[in-house]
Parts: structure tokens; C-alpha cells; sequence
């Protein structure tokens, strides 16, 4: 089907390619995978003929249908339904041949109805209108014009448009990006039963896994093939990199991490499904971990400042915009520890409820509670909108923290791979990735006690998505996340809350359960979950509660331990450096006699701080050690 022969490419001064070689075989599935700015756009290019090679071969076969997702959605004052219908060529040709021969030759317009029913062009306004609503438009929306959908709803216009095509090679790039989850398990399902050829650029973990059967990963101007899904190259992956020393300790560090993680959660964990579900893939952690062990980002969420009980209480609330209510009757007690994730289609009101506890849309009925020091960090995709465009990340995070140190500011902007000249460069020549990355750095350094994150992933890679899943996991507060990234949900969400009929009851299965769910059209099956008041939900709230207590109580003997481990750390350093000045033959000179007592006394009193700092550490980590056991007893 595809053929590249010694193929290299360079753009702007840098070489992308270089003699690239590899075969895609008719009906393979191929995840394209790789950093951002590796390449994977450039390669589709390539294919689409938008750009040519600077040596080397690319072969199609002849009369190839090719179809890919426009980037860019003209202001068309036509239907919907027609803008997608549009992205079946032959279809569009019989029709206007028809229309022509109406008042020609009988003979020739029978053989033109005919071709029409051999490509079942009689249904196709049916075909498309099931894209629509599988990719989460509402009724009636086929009728709008498309003038009418904000960019968001045009790109899945375009992703509708190109599913339509009866392509032989189907190109996507990003596909999932401006979808919700509903729209992203109906898509999978789709692609499953596709039967051409699929090349898919993801950084969707959960995905990949599902669509695709071969990973091609663009690293060092190479490409090469992995058989298997994305889970399968990780594995790959992980193995020859765990040959190369450098990172192989770094891959033991993040697997210790992940370990510990894992063996804290097995403990407190119930017999619920969903809490067994996330043991599972907290399982996976510790294999996933080496396939990231060279990504450019590693960050932590500072500590909140406070973690008052509770954090926020709604109580009867309703929301909604104008007159319209969308949400009604809620009543939700969030505390530190929890962590939720929302489900629900699109429209049914989980931003809205997102909003509402971040304070940016105000109850219509009830009453919601916030503690005094409650500190709220926000995500949503409009504060990427919100950044100064002329100023630089620098500046961003020191406008939020006047008084910190530079040299600090930077180091934290540089864990997430701001450095060099992206520290002065004005951040509206940043990427959609680069921009959210920022938003997500600031947040980060405000220290919040509730975080609330609606759709974090889209335009992040798959190396920035494991390193803000590793960060979530060790977050001290309260999580709320909306996301299409089952991965991400899977591994930080310990509840979850269905949105649906305007109301939010708790969903007890996991995340395969809701794809059942939503593949089975049982949209009335929210009435057979059990209420908030059945015991064993009540039992569920005791067991979060009682975990967030016990967090509670540890963390100030965890804090105690990281504080003496810096003040050992720093302890060591000036042992260092004075063991290196006394080894220096100079100081030893009578003319050094004075030198040489002032640096005497300065190792007697090291070597006093380092000794305190040592049994205080020692203390604070057996305190700690024996109140962890105490907690699992």
C-alpha cells in the first residue's frame, strides 16, 4: 500500500529524515508515533504529496483514494449534512451527472442510477448523518450551517468529512483532540471495522492500544517498526533502553516510584470494581515508566499551603446559563484526596459543573460552601486563549510569584522543558502543546487544594501526558478532571460521576463498563446504578474519607522527612567542600596559619550540623515508616 525507499526530508535547516525505509501493507493499522516536532506531520505530508522529499522514494499504488481531516473549515453557509457529504467525491460526481442527464438519454441515466446503488450512494445522507451523531452532534445540527459551529465542532465537521470518504488509505492526525470521551470510544469502534489502510498520529495511550496492530516511531531522523500496539512498544522500547546505563538509572528510580505508589494504593484500596480496575493499571506504571525515562519533563505539584476538611459542599445546588438549567439537585461533598473524574456526553453538563467549583458561574438554586483557605487551580482551554501573547513564560510565572527568585523560577519552568531561548521567546509563537504546558507550569505553581482539570491532554505528547499523570499521583488535594484520555482517568481518578439528565450520580462500574454502556445506547440505565444513600456507596464515602483523614495526618511527618533530607543534603555538600579545602596543600603554609584554624573550626562545626541532620532525619523517617505500617494495619 506505502513505501518508503532511503527517503530524507529537511525542514528549516533541520534534518527530519534521513534514508527512511519501511513498508505499510494494505489493511494495516499503523500508529505514528514520536516528540513533538520529530516529524509525524512532515511524513504525512509527504504522503499527500504537500511536500517533497529532498531524496529518496515514496509509492502508492495507482488510483489510490487518499483521505485526511482539513486543518482549516471555510465560513460555508451550506448544511452540515452537505459539508460532510462532500467528502465522498465519486458520490458528488454521479449526482451533478445525473442532475445533467434528467432531461438526456434514459440509457445513460439508468446506468448512472445504477452506479449510484453499486456504491450505496441512496443511503449516503443517512451514513453521514450517523457520523454526526457518533461524533456527538446533536439532532438537528445537520441542518446548520457550518458557519454556524465554533472551531472546535468544524474540526469534527472535517473529521466527519473525511470518515465519509470510501478511502483506500485513511491519514489522521490527532484525531481525538476536540472530541469528548463519548465521541473518542465511538470513533475507536469505527476505525476497528474500517477496512482500508490507517496511519493515525495519537498521543492517546488507551487509542492506540485499542485501533492500531503496528507502531511506527520517528526518532533521530529514523523510523522504525514495532508489531504490536503501543503497549507492546513501550515493552520494546523499554528493553533497549534499559541497556544503555544513563537510563537505566533513571528507569529504576521511576520504577521504585511507581512501586511505592502502587504498594500504598493496594492497601486502602477496596473490593469495589472500580478501585480493582485502577490497581491494574497502577500496576502498569512500573512498565510504562522506561519507555520515558529520556522525556524532557519532570515536575511535581508543590505542596498546598492548606487542606481544610471539607473543601467545598454543594448542597441542593442547580446551574445553568440564563434561563436554561442543565444542572439541578446537586449535592456533593468534596475533601482533600479525593480524586473524580467526570463522564457524561458532550452537552450534559460536565464543564458546566467544572465551572461551578471553580467560581466562574454562580448557582442558580442551593447553596455551595467554600472552606476559608479553599485555593482553586483551573484548567480549561480558554486560559490558553488568555495568555499575553507578547510576554514570555518567564514573565507569565513572575507576574504570579513577584518576589521569587529568578534563578528558581527558572529551573521550575525549565522541568517542564522551558529553557534556552523558550524562557524569552514571546509565547504567542508557542505551539497549542507549548501554550498548555505553561498554563498547566503556573497552575502547578500556584499550589492548590482543589484542582480542577477540563480536557488537560489535548495538544499535550505522550511524554508530557505520562509526566502529568506521574504528578497527579502524589498531589496532596482534591481532583476533579473531565478528559478523554482513559489512561490519564484511569490512573488518577479513584471515583467516578456520571453526568447525565441534568443530574450527577456516581458511576459504580470502571471505564470498560461505561463503553459497554455507551455501545448498548442505555442511556436510560442511570436510574439501575446505585443511589448516593445505598450502603455500599455510604461505606464507598466512609473509606475516601477515612483515606483522606489518614493523608492528612501523614503529611506533616512526610514534610518533616523531605525538610531534613534537603537539610542533610546540605549538610553533606558544605562537608564536601570543606574535606576539599583542608586537602588543598596551601592552607597547610605558616602564612595560612590563620585560614587554617578558621577552616578547622568550620569542619568541627560541619561535622556537628551534619551529625544532627542525620539523626533527624533518621528519627523523622522511622516516625514516618512506623505511622505508614500503623495505617495498613
Amino acid at each position: 500500500m506505502l513505501s518508503f525507499r532511503d527517503v530524507s526530508l529537511r525542514r528549516g535547516g533541520q534534518v527530519l529524515f534521513s534514508g527512511v525505509g519501511f513498508t505499510v501493507h494494505a489493511g494495516q493499522k499503523v500508529g505514528l508515533t514520536g516528540a513533538n516536532g520529530a516529524g509525524k506531520s512532515s511524513l504525512f505530508a509527504l504522503i499527500r504529496g504537500e511536500l517533497s522529499s529532498d531524496s529518496g522514494e515514496i509509492e502508492l499504488p495507482a488510483g489510490i483514494t487518499l483521505a485526511h481531516v482539513a486543518q482549516e473549515t471555510p465560513p460555508d453557509p451550506r448544511p452540515a449534512l452537505d459539508y460532510v457529504l462532500d467528502g465522498d467525491p465519486e458520490l458528488r460526481t454521479l449526482e451533478a451527472a445525473i442532475a445533467r442527464a434528467e432531461t438526456g438519454d434514459g440509457t445513460a441515466l439508468g446506468e448512472l442510477h445504477l452506479r449510484m446503488a453499486a456504491i450505496d450512494g441512496y443511503a449516503a445522507p443517512a451514513r453521514a448523518a450517523r457520523l454526526l451523531v457518533g461524533l456527538g452532534f446533536a439532532a438537528g445540527d445537520e441542518r446548520k450551517p457550518v458557519a454556524s459551529f465554533s472551531g472546535g465542532w468544524r474540526m469534527r465537521l472535517n473529521l466527519a468529512r473525511a470518515l465519509m470518504c470510501r478511502s483506500d488509505l485513511l491519514l489522521l492526525d490527532e484525531p481525538t483532540n476536540h472530541l469528548d470521551l463519548d465521541a473518542v470510544i465511538w470513533l475507536e469502534q469505527w476505525l476497528l471495522s474500517y477496512p482500508g489502510t490507517l496511519l493515525l498520529i495519537s498521543h492517546d495511550r488507551d487509542f492506540l492500544d485499542h485501533v492500531v496492530g503496528v507502531i511506527a516511531h520517528i526518532e533521530r531522523g529514523a523510523v522504525r517498526l514495532y508489531t504490536g500496539n503501543y503497549s507492546a512498544f513501550e515493552h520494546a522500547r523499554a528493553e533497549q533502553l534499559a541497556g544503555q546505563q544513563a537510563a537505566f538509572e533513571k528507569q529504576q528510580r521511576d520504577i521504585k516510584h511507581m512501586q511505592a505508589f502502587v504498594e500504598r494504593f493496594r492497601y486502602k484500596a477496596s473490593k469495589a470494581r472500580q478501585a480493582q480496575s485502577r490497581l491494574k493499571a497502577l500496576e502498569r506504571l512500573e512498565t510504562i515508566a522506561p519507555a520515558h525515562v529520556d522525556s524532557p519533563f519532570s515536575f511535581a505539584f508543590r505542596p498546598p499551603l492548606k487542606l481544610p476538611q471539607p473543601l467545598l459542599v454543594l448542597d441542593g445546588v442547580a446551574a445553568g446559563y440564563g434561563e436554561r438549567r442543565v444542572l439541578d439537585g446537586l449535592r456533593l461533598t468534596i475533601t482533600p484526596g479525593d480524586r473524580i473524574a467526570l463522564l457524561g456526553a458532550n452537552g450534559a453538563g460536565k464543564s458546566t459543573l467544572i465551572k461551578l467549583l471553580a467560581g466562574e458561574l454562580a448557582p442558580q438554586a442551593g447553596e455551595l460552601h467554600g472552606a476559608n483557605d479553599l485555593a482553586v487551580g483551573y484548567f480549561a482551554q480558554h486560559q490558553l486563549e488568555q495568555l499575553d501573547a507578547g510576554a514570555t513564560a518567564l514573565t507569565h510565572l513572575q507576574r504570579i510569584d513577584p518576589r521569587g527568585r529568578e534563578q528558581q523560577q527558572r529551573n521550575f519552568l525549565g522541568s517542564f522543558n522551558f529553557d534556552g531561548d523558550m524562557l524569552t521567546r514571546p509565547v504567542g509563537t508557542f505551539s497549542g502543546g507549548e501554550k498548555a504546558r505553561l498554563v498547566l507550569a503556573l497552575l502547578m505553581h500556584a499550589r492548590p487544594n482543589l484542582l480542577l482539570l477540563d480536557e488537560p491532554t489535548n495538544h499535550l505528547d505522550l511524554d508530557m501526558r505520562h509526566a502529568l499523570t506521574l504528578a497527579l499521583q502524589d498531589y496532596a488535594g482534591a481532583l476533579i478532571v473531565v478528559a478523554h484520555d482513559r489512561h490519564l482517568l484511569r490512573m488518577t481518578a479513584d471515583d467516578l460521576l456520571l453526568v447525565d439528565g441534568g443530574k450527577v450520580t456516581p458511576w459504580d462500574g470502571d471505564l470498560d463498563d461505561y463503553a459497554r454502556w455507551l455501545a448498548s445506547g442505555r442511556r436510560d440505565a442511570v436510574a439501575a446504578t446505585p443511589s448516593a444513600t445505598s450502603p455500599e456507596r455510604q461505606r464507598e464515602k466512609q473509606r475516601r474519607q477515612q483515606g483522606a483523614l489518614l493523608r492528612a495526618q501523614l503529611k506533616p511527618l512526610r514534610d518533616a522527612v523531605r525538610t531534613a533530607e534537603a537539610a542533610l543534603e546540605d549538610a553533606e555538600r558544605q562537608r564536601v567542600a570543606i574535606v576539599a579545602r583542608l586537602a588543598e596543600p596551601a592552607i597547610y603554609e605558616p602564612a595560612q596559619k590563620d585560614e587554617l584554624k578558621r577552616a578547622l573550626a568550620e569542619k568541627a562545626r560541619i561535622a556537628q550540623m551534619h551529625t544532627a541532620a542525620e539523626t533527624a532525619w533518621l528519627e523523622h523517617a522511622a516516625a514516618l515508616e512506623q505511622a505508614e505500617r500503623e495505617v495498613v494495619a
